[in-house]
């Protein structure tokens, strides 16, 4: 079984900075992307930012230029740096991997618990 844990959220005000992070744990014989998603209350989940195993990034058009993934592949980490929050990014965050667990087992894809972001002043 993997473990995702997610860490970082919090309260921030407007126009201030955030960092997640989100570690992979357990039985990962590799991992391909990971990556980040949020939901706010009422909304779908959707897609904030993902990158691949070779640092390939992309990123959803409302975060461009104010957030930034990068991973820590020795660590089996993800992170997210958040600048210049405004008030709608507040959400749960949750972070995600697509793993496989053995050379001979198929990939798929596990989730953290989520992390509570709030930007308010």
């Amino acid at each position: 079984q993997v473990q995702l844990v997610e860490s970082g959220g919090g309260l921030v005000q407007p126009g201030g900075s955030l960092r997640l992070s989100c570690a992979a744990s357990g039985r990962i014989f590799s991992i391909n992307a990971m990556g980040w998603h949020r939901q706010a209350p009422g909304k779908q989940r959707e897609l904030v930012a993902a990158v691949t195993s070779g640092g390939s990034t992309n990123y959803a058009d409302s975060v461009k230029g104010r957030f930034t993934i990068s991973r820590d592949n020795a660590k089996n980490t993800v992170y997210l740096q958040m600048n210049s929050l405004k008030p709608e990014d507040t959400a749960v965050y949750y972070c995600n991997a697509n793993v496989r667990e053995s050379a001979l087992w198929n990939w798929n894809t596990y989730w953290g618990q989520g992390t509570q972001v709030t930007v308010s002043s």
